[in-house]
């Protein structure tokens, strides 16, 4: 009788554990409220895309590359680059000895403050182009014809591994700054297949007459 009545206890001590110890028996008022589906079905905040800026252009032609910029930051626009206008692919690393011959885009009542804008520019001392000149064209399967252009822009238009020769076609002068000097002949000739052969090149300086 007493075996009966402690099993009786045991059983029903097990079931208390149990019926704690099973979350589906908590009751409603527990569970935290707001779950999932709550919060997925509140709509987000609409993103609104900030607006464009604009502002007057002036026209910078004829002015000094570094005035030229400082009036284009004044007028709001921050994004500026330049160029060699006359294709030799010079860099302008001191703007106060340049001046402007074009940019792009043109001067405007009304252009968005984003707008990179590009100086083509000459030193001080040379003419400005009646249009920029042309960079050459990069160097394919065939050799293009070189003759006349800055030698240090040609060199950029050929394959970074290629080798490349350049000498003085007026005197035994070492060829140092590149970009002051142009293309008088050059081998292979136009046309000619590039096969990885070596390139040659006789200069002279640009305000020479090639021999």
């Amino acid at each position: 009788m007493r075996t009966h009545r402690t099993t009786a206890l045991l059983v029903a001590v097990a079931a208390l554990v149990l019926t704690a110890c099973d979350p589906q028996s908590a009751p409603a008022s527990d569970k935290p409220a707001g779950g999932p589906s709550a919060a997925s079905s509140t709509p987000s905040a609409s993103r609104t895309p900030a607006a464009k800026k604009a502002a007057a252009l002036p026209n910078l032609v004829g002015k000094g590359l570094q005035t030229a910029q400082d009036e284009a930051q004044a007028s709001g626009f921050y994004s500026l680059k330049s160029h060699d206008a006359l294709g030799r692919d010079r860099l302008q690393a001191l703007d106060r000895n340049w001046k402007v011959c074009s940019q792009t885009p043109a001067a405007a009542a009304s252009i968005d403050t984003s707008t990179t804008i590009d100086f083509g520019a000459v030193k001080l001392e040379e003419t400005c182009p009646a249009t920029d000149a042309p960079a050459p064209k990069p160097a394919g399967n065939t050799m293009p014809n070189f003759v006349g252009q800055g030698m240090k822009a040609v060199r950029s238009a050929l394959p970074a591994n290629a080798s490349i020769t350049v000498k003085d076609a007026v005197q035994s002068r070492m060829v140092l700054q590149e970009s002051n000097w142009k293309v008088c002949t050059q081998d292979p000739k136009p046309g000619v297949a590039l096969t990885g052969q070596p390139v040659a090149f006789a200069v002279a300086k640009t305000e020479e007459t090639c021999p």
